[in-house]
C-alpha cells in the first residue's frame, strides 16, 4: 500500500516500518520455516517470487504491511523480527482482517506482537477508517489466540472448515 510507504510507527518496544525491498531477504528466510508457513497459511515462495510479492503488495491498496522492528536490544539497534498486516479486500466497508507474525523465536512472548497490533489498529482506524478488525487464527495457535483475546478481540466463529478461529474487535 502506497499510503504507508513513508510511514514509521513507534512504540515503546517496536518500530513499524513499511515492507521494502531491503526486507525481502530476511522475510524470505523467515518463511522457510514450515511451522511459520503453516501458522500463517502461507505457501513457499522462491526469493524471486518474494521480491515480486513485495512489489505487488506495495502497489495493492487493499494490503497494508509493516515490518516489526524490535528496539529492546542494544541501544539504537532495530532488528526485524516479524510483520503486521491489515487486509481490506473481501471485507465490508470499515472492516479489515489483521494479522501479526513474530518470526524470530527469541523475540516472542515479550509483548512485541501486542504492541505491533495495537499500533497497526490505531493506524488503520485513523488512516483507513477501519472500525471492525477480524483475526483468523489457526486452532492450534493458542498463543496467538490468547494475544488477540488480551487485546480485546472476541470469538465470533469457532473452528471452521479451514481449522481457524475467527475473532473480531469493534472500535465503536
Amino acid at each position: 500500500m502506497r499510503l504507508n510507504e513513508n510511514t514509521v510507527l513507534e512504540g515503546q518496544q517496536v518500530v513499524l516500518v513499511p515492507y521494502r525491498v531491503e526486507h525481502v531477504a530476511v522475510y524470505h528466510a523467515w518463511m522457510q520455516d514450515p511451522e511459520i508457513r503453516e501458522l500463517t497459511a502461507s505457501e513457499p515462495l522462491t526469493l524471486e517470487e518474494e521480491y515480486a510479492m513485495q512489489e505487488e503488495w506495495r502497489n495493492d491498496e487493499t494490503k497494508c504491511t509493516f515490518i516489526v522492528m524490535d528496539k529492546t536490544g542494544e541501544p539504537g539497534a532495530l532488528v526485524p523480527v516479524g510483520d503486521v498486516n491489515v487486509f481490506t479486500e473481501f471485507h465490508d466497508a470499515g472492516e479489515a482482517e489483521i494479522d501479526v507474525m513474530i518470526a524470530v523465536p527469541s523475540s516472542r512472548r515479550k509483548g512485541l506482537a501486542s504492541e505491533a497490533v495495537r499500533l497497526m489498529m490505531h493506524y488503520a482506524h485513523r488512516h483507513l477508517k477501519v472500525t471492525r478488525f477480524i483475526a483468523k487464527i489457526k486452532s492450534r495457535n493458542v498463543p496467538s489466540q490468547n494475544l488477540f483475546t488480551r487485546i480485546g478481540f472476541r470469538v465470533t466463529e469457532p473452528v471452521n472448515c479451514f481449522d481457524e478461529v475467527t475473532f473480531a474487535f469493534d472500535t465503536v
